[in-house]
C-alpha cells in the first residue's frame, strides 16, 4: 500500500513524499492515521536531525516518518495479534517504548511509522510492550491529545510527600491540600486545571493559578470556572501576579500563611522557579514541568528548607503507558476535555513549515489532519477566512458554538466536507 508522509532526512530537511509500505509481517499491524498533533519535540527532532538522541545516524539515507501524537483506525492485523486487535478499531499509541533499553520511538526512529502519514505499519515492538492503546472516543483529535494529556497525568502522579520518622515516599499530590500552577494558563496549564478539577480520584482542596496576562486568565476562567470547580470540591482562584508588589506574600495569604503542598512550574523562567520554592509548605513538592531549551538553565533554591522543611523537587517530561490509558479513559467518559489545547488545524502539507517554525507560531497545539490538504489555520481566523470559504465559515460557527474550542462536531464536519484531499 502507498502512503503519503512527512519524512525527516536531516536538519530541517522535511519532505512530503509518497512511497510504498512493505507488506505487514505476522507480528505487525497496518493502520490509517487520521490526526497528528505537532509537539515541540517534533521541532527539536527537525532542528537537530541525526544528532537527536532518538533519530538514527543514517537518517539521510533511511528517513523516518515524523510525528508521535497520533490517532487512527486499524486497517489490517497480522496473525499474531488477531485475537487482540480488530480491523476498524480506533487506536492511540504510547511512543515512549523503551524497547530493550533503546530510545527508539514512533515519530523519531522508524521508517514506516509516524503520525504525519496517511498509512503506517505498526511494528511488533509497539504491541509487545502493550503500547497500542484502544480508543473508544468519538473524536480522533482527542486520541491524538492523549499523549500530551498523559504528561499532565504523570505530573500529578510523580509528586511525592513524606511522613516524619518514615522514609516512605507517598506518591501523588496531597488530597484536599493547597496547590499552585504558576504560569498556568498556557495549553498544558489549562489541561492541568482540567485534570485537577475533574479527575475522579485525587484533587486539591484549593487551586491557585497564576499568570501575568489578563486576557489569558479570563479565557482560562471562561473554560474552567470558579463555580464549576466549587461543584467539584475545589476552591479555584485565578491571580495576575503582575498586579501585586509582593506576589509571593499575596499567594501565601490564600493559604493563611501555610504555603502550598504542590506547585507546578509551567514555564522555564528562573523567577517562577524561585517563586515556587518560596511558597512551598513544609513537605511541599515543586514540579518543574517546563522543559528549558538552555542546557545551563539554573535557579536558586532555599536549601535550609530542603534540610529542615523537607522540600521536594521533581521534574517530569512525559507520561507512561498507564498515564495514557487514564487519559484516554477520562476523555472517553467525558470527564476531561483537552480541546482547549488546540488552537490551529491544518492538512498534511502544512506540517513541515509548522514544525520548523513552531516556536514562532503563537497558541497551543497544531492539530493536523493527514488525509486533508489545507494551510495551517488558527481557529480564531476561521470566521474571516469563512468569508470566501464555506467550509471555514461553518467551522467558525461550530467553534463558536463550543465556546471557542475545537470539537468532535467540528472534526466530523471537516472530515466530511473538506474537498482538498492529500494526493497519494
Amino acid at each position: 500500500m502507498k502512503t503519503r508522509a512527512i519524512r525527516l532526512y536531516g536538519v530541517n530537511d522535511l519532505r512530503l513524499e509518497t512511497f510504498e509500505l512493505p507488506q505487514i509481517a505476522e507480528d505487525e499491524i497496518l493502520a490509517k492515521v487520521i490526526t497528528n498533533s505537532i509537539c515541540m519535540s517534533d521541532h527539536k527532532a527537525a532542528e537537530q536531525g541525526a544528532s537527536h538522541k532518538r533519530v538514527p545516524n543514517d537518517v539521510d539515507k533511511n528517513p523516518i516518518i515524523l510525528g508521535h501524537e497520533f490517532c487512527g483506525e486499524i486497517v489490517e492485523v497480522g496473525k499474531k495479534w488477531q485475537d487482540r486487535f480488530k480491523v476498524g478499531s480506533r487506536f492511540s499509541i504510547q511512543p515512549a517504548l523503551n524497547y530493550q533499553g533503546t530510545l527508539d520511538a514512533p515519530g523519531y526512529s522508524f521508517q514506516y511509522i509516524g503520525g504525519d502519514a496517511t498509512y503506517v505499519v505498526i511494528p511488533h515492538q509497539v504491541m509487545e510492550l502493550d503500547c497500542l492503546l484502544p480508543y473508544d472516543g468519538e473524536a480522533f483529535f482527542l486520541g491524538s491529545l492523549a499523549e500530551p494529556v498523559s504528561c499532565v497525568v504523570g505530573t500529578f502522579h510523580a509528586m511525592y510527600h513524606t511522613t516524619g520518622g518514615s522514609y516512605e515516599h507517598k506518591m501523588g499530590i496531597v488530597e484536599g491540600g493547597n496547590m499552585a500552577i504558576l504560569a498556568g494558563v498556557g495549553p498544558m496549564g489549562l489541561s492541568s486545571i482540567d485534570y485537577a478539577v475533574h479527575n475522579p480520584d485525587r484533587k486539591p482542596g484549593r487551586l491557585v493559578v497564576t499568570d501575568i496576562d489578563d486576557a489569558r486568565l479570563k479565557r482560562a476562567q471562561d473554560l474552567y470556572s470558579v463555580e464549576d470547580a466549587k461543584q467539584n470540591g475545589v476552591e479555584l482562584i485565578y491571580v495576575n501576579t503582575k498586579n501585586y508588589s509582593d506576589p509571593n506574600a499575596t499567594l501565601m495569604e490564600y493559604t493563611d500563611g501555610k504555603g502550598y503542598d504542590d506547585v507546578l512550574v509551567m514555564a522555564p523562567v528562573r523567577m517562577l522557579v524561585e517563586q515556587a520554592d518560596a511558597i512551598l509548605a513544609k513537605d511541599g513538592c515543586l514540579n518543574f514541568f517546563a522543559g528549558p531549551n538552555k542546557t545551563d538553565f539554573t535557579a536558586s533554591m532555599n536549601f535550609y528548607n530542603v534540610h529542615y522543611a523537607s522540600t521536594h523537587i521533581v521534574g517530569t517530561s512525559g507520561g507512561n503507558t498507564d498515564d495514557m490509558r487514564e487519559s484516554l479513559h477520562l476523555m472517553e467518559k467525558g470527564l476531561i476535555n483537552p480541546a482547549a489545547m488546540v488552537t490551529h488545524i491544518g492538512g498534511l502539507s502544512a506540517v513541515p513549515e509548522a514544525v520548523i517554525n513552531l516556536p514562532n507560531i503563537p497558541g497551543g497545539k497544531k492539530m493536523m489532519y493527514t488525509h486533508l490538504d489545507f494551510p495551517l489555520t488558527a481557529l480564531t481566523d476561521l470566521a474571516e477566512l469563512g468569508k470566501t470559504n464555506e467550509v471555514f465559515a461553518e467551522l467558525a460557527k461550530l467553534v463558536d458554538k463550543h465556546n471557542g474550542l475545537w470539537s468532535a462536531e467540528a472534526e466530523a464536519y471537516l472530515l466530511e466536507n473538506c474537498k482538498k484531499r492529500i494526493k497519494e
